[in-house]
Parts: structure tokens; C-alpha cells; sequence
């Protein structure tokens, strides 16, 4: 079973200003899918720049028990040799996907038209989400699921043998559920379609386009309409992931509240289905300015420039940006409450359901540091204290979640009194050099592992 071993107690503390490059890992959404589409390719793929972050590492040892011969060659280097769709090989054992929602959801929809059985598992708290929002589509398809109550993990999925093509409405916004109706979708016969109210990040379709498969989006009546054709040969790529927007939102974050901070984060993904974060903090008064924007590999990127933003204010949250930011809320709320007045983050249910409940786990940790916070089911409202206003002072649970543990740790370096978490060991799963790159800028950690 997938585990970090014990608790790794870390605080933060103020000290003096952020100041340098941050060179934040890859993109975790590309590395997973370029894994995964690498594997249903017909060749070798040559992956550069991939997160080895505990997360990608388990999609990898997946691949590989499916079939393809997946080879790292260097830091961040990876050879892929293919499949093709529909070529996925029986795996032999459980397949362990540790603590990646993404992960654990895509291979499903990947596997779940070829006529094989594949079980699943993973951590605690991927054992505690939900996977019937995939399941259920996937039975569409002709798959069958059998799980713990709840549709939980571990789950047996046993592959459809003659796969229909599907037409989908997705109940959420999810990128997940998108995603694996579309790489089940690869082996059946005919057009695959998923229609979605609200746009999420388009990773998935980007990168099948670029594998070859003919993938069509478009606004519709009643939101976006992807259409996939089934049954392409995926042609293996060369792909450089870009530097990860969801990791930088860290470094960038902490240079926005802690004094005299001027930090720089280059090559960083700013696909518009991701980059909400930015654009809100923006709108906040943060100085965050972007330079030198391109296009690397299909995707948009800049170098991303944050420097202490004292007269930041509250803002309400377009609740329709919600899919391009989901991951961000948590270190959102952390500079919130160094703004002034109130910030109202709204639609976000989604929260409730990821690695831990984000919303009770950030309001119950900044409470603890001396900030109010209202929330709803679907909701949560911060009411910011202003630069240097936030006391601080707390232990925080992370919850096995690697983003509560960080943005804590970001909340520790500008607070008036040291921020702790109970567990840092999760961070490991998506943003492993978390600790040293942050150190590198100049903040301030202790350990205590006693």
C-alpha cells in the first residue's frame, strides 16, 4: 500500500524576503496524460521535463503493468514504448495509484474498454474518495465496476468486450470524469461525446490531437461539446511538459504576502483552463506580471514575475472560474486572509471531495491562526486581516493532502507567529523539491519529526 512512512512534522516562520527563480516541477496533468496516451501509442514516446513527483511516479509503474515498457533516462527523462490503443495487457497485480485521483481516474477510463480486469487501490484518502462519478460512465460503455460501499477503492473493473461509443453529460465540472470518458472512448467503434456546462482543462484533448486522434470542441447550447472519433492509431510524440501552473502557485503566493519578495517562475503552463488562480490574484491588486508569453509544445506559457503585494483586496470569486482554479482555492484562502475585506469563493463543492475536504480543512486552520471564516456546503468566505495581519500561531492538519500542508506552510512565512503542519510528508506526491526550492528563495522552515 502506498504510504509516506510517519508523520513529518514542519513549521514555517517569518523571516526576511523571497528572492530568486523558483524552477517548479512539471506539469502534473501533462505528465500523467503523456504517460498514459504514450502507453496507447503505437512507438516510442520521449518524455522531457516529467514531474517525478510520487503521483506520476505511481501512473508509470501502472503503465508498465499494462504492457508498455516505460523507462526512465535521465532526471525528468522518459522513454515510452507503446501499445496502441486497445493493446493494454492483463496486469498481473493490484495496480496501486498511492495518492492520485487523476491517476487512478484516468487509467480506469484507459483500460475500461479493452476485455481485461484491472484492480485498483490506493492511500487512505484515496480509498475515501468518490469513484462512481467515473464508474458510472464507464458502464456505458459496457465496463463493470465492483468497489467497496460507495463506489470507493479498491475497485475491480472489468473491461468491456465489445464497447459501444457513448454520448455523455458530465453532472460536474471535472477534468477527471471528461478525461476518462474520452480514453475510453479511444477503443470503441464511432464518435465518443461529452458535454460539459462549464469548461475544464483541456489537457486531454490537446494531447490527443497531438497523438493523432481526431478530436473536435465546440460551444453548444448548453455548454461544450467534445467529440472524439474511436479507434485511431495514437502516432508516439516528443513532448517537453511545461512547468507546472498548480506547483507555482506556491512560490507565488508566499512572494505576494511576505515582505520585499520578488520572485520569478519561468516556463510556466498558462492554458486558460488553468490559470484562474493568476487572473484572480490579479484582480486582487497582486503584482504579478507575466513575461515573455509563447507557445511551447501547443500549450501557452510565460514566465511568471510576483512581488510583495501589500494593498491587496477581497474580491468575489467568479463562481464560473471554479474549473480552471479548483486545485488553487486552498492557497487562495491563505492570501485572502492577508488581504483587505472579504474574499467569497463560490461553486466549489468539488473542494469537499478531493484528497480531504479543502474547505473544512482551510477553515478550520485559519481559524486556528485567528481568521474568520464563514462556509456553506458549496462555499467558503474569508475575512482578510491585511498585510501582516494574520496572527498565526497554529498546528494545522494536513489531512494526507499535499496542498493543505503546503498552503499552510505558505501562511507560516508571512504570519506573525510560526504556522505549523502535522504531516508535510504528502507534498512528496506532487511538488517532492517543495521544501528546498522554498528554502532557496530565502523562507524559513523547521522539522520536527519526534
Amino acid at each position: 500500500m502506498a504510504s509516506h512512512g510517519p508523520a513529518q512534522k514542519m513549521t514555517a516562520r517569518a523571516g526576511g524576503p523571497l528572492v530568486g527563480n523558483a524552477n517548479v516541477p512539471g506539469d502534473k496533468s501533462i505528465s500523467h496524460r503523456s504517460l498514459i496516451l504514450g502507453a496507447m501509442a503505437v512507438g516510442e514516446t520521449r518524455i522531457s521535463g516529467l514531474l517525478e513527483g510520487q503521483d506520476v511516479l505511481d501512473t508509470a509503474k501502472a503503465m508498465a503493468a499494462f504492457g508498455a515498457e516505460v523507462t526512465q533516462l535521465g532526471d525528468g527523462e522518459w522513454s515510452v514504448h507503446g501499445v496502441g490503443v486497445g493493446g493494454f495487457a492483463e496486469p498481473e497485480d493490484v495496480i496501486d495509484c498511492g495518492n492520485s485521483g487523476t491517476g487512478v481516474r484516468l487509467i480506469m477510463g484507459a483500460m475500461a474498454t479493452s476485455p481485461i480486469t484491472a484492480t485498483f487501490t490506493g492511500d487512505a484518502s484515496l480509498r475515501s474518495r468518490p469513484m462512481g462519478r467515473v464508474t458510472d460512465p464507464l458502464a456505458l460503455f459496457g465496463a463493470r465496476a465492483v468497489g467497496r460501499d460507495g463506489g470507493r477503492l479498491p475497485m475491480t473493473i472489468v473491461g468491456a468486450k465489445a464497447p459501444v461509443p457513448v454520448d455523455y453529460r458530465t453532472p460536474m465540472a471535472s477534468a477527471q470524469v471528461k478525461s476518462a470518458v474520452l480514453l475510453a472512448g479511444l477503443n470503441a467503434p464511432g464518435q465518443t461525446i461529452v458535454t460539459e456546462a462549464a469548461a475544464t482543462r483541456d489537457h486531454t484533448e490537446r494531447m490527443l490531437r497531438g497523438f493523432g486522434a481526431e478530436v473536435t470542441s465546440e460551444r453548444c447550447d448548453d455548454g461544450f461539446r467534445i467529440t472524439l472519433t474511436g479507434q485511431p492509431e495514437l502516432r508516439p510524440q516528443t513532448i517537453a511538459v511545461p512547468r507546472d501552473p498548480s506547483s507555482a502557485a506556491f512560490p507565488v503566493c508566499a512572494a505576494l504576502i511576505v515582505p520585499g519578495s520578488d520572485v520569478l517562475v519561468p516556463n510556466i503552463g498558462l492554458n486558460p483552463t488553468r490559470a484562474g488562480l493568476f487572473t484572480t490574484l490579479r484582480e486582487m491588486g497582486a503584482d504579478l506580471v507575466y513575461e515573455n508569453e509563447r507557445e511551447e509544445g501547443g500549450e501557452p506559457v510565460a514566465d511568471l514575475r510576483a512581488r510583495f503585494s501589500p494593498d491587496m483586496k477581497g474580491i468575489e470569486v467568479p463562481p464560473e472560474r471554479a474549473p480552471s482554479m479548483i486545485d488553487e482555492y486552498p492557497v487562495l484562502s491563505v492570501v485572502a486572509a492577508f488581504a483587505e475585506g472579504e474574499t467569497v469563493m463560490t461553486d466549489v463543492h468539488e473542494l469537499r471531495v478531493k484528497e480531504s475536504d479543502r474547505i473544512d480543512a482551510m477553515a478550520v486552520g485559519l481559524r486556528a491562526c485567528g481568521v474568520r471564516v464563514d462556509e456553506t456546503e458549496d462555499s467558503f468566505t474569508v475575512h482578510g486581516l491585511g498585510a501582516g495581519g494574520v496572527p498565526g500561531g497554529a498546528m494545522a492538519a494536513a489531512r494526507l493532502d499535499h496542498r493543505i500542508a503546503m498552503s499552510f506552510l505558505v501562511c507560516g512565512l508571512a504570519a506573525k507567529r510560526p504556522v505549523s503542519v502535522d504531516d508535510a510528508g504528502p507534498i512528496a506526491t506532487s511538488f517532492p523539491i517543495f521544501e528546498p526550492l522554498m528554502r532557496g528563495l530565502g523562507a524559513t522552515f523547521d522539522r520536527d519529526n519526534d
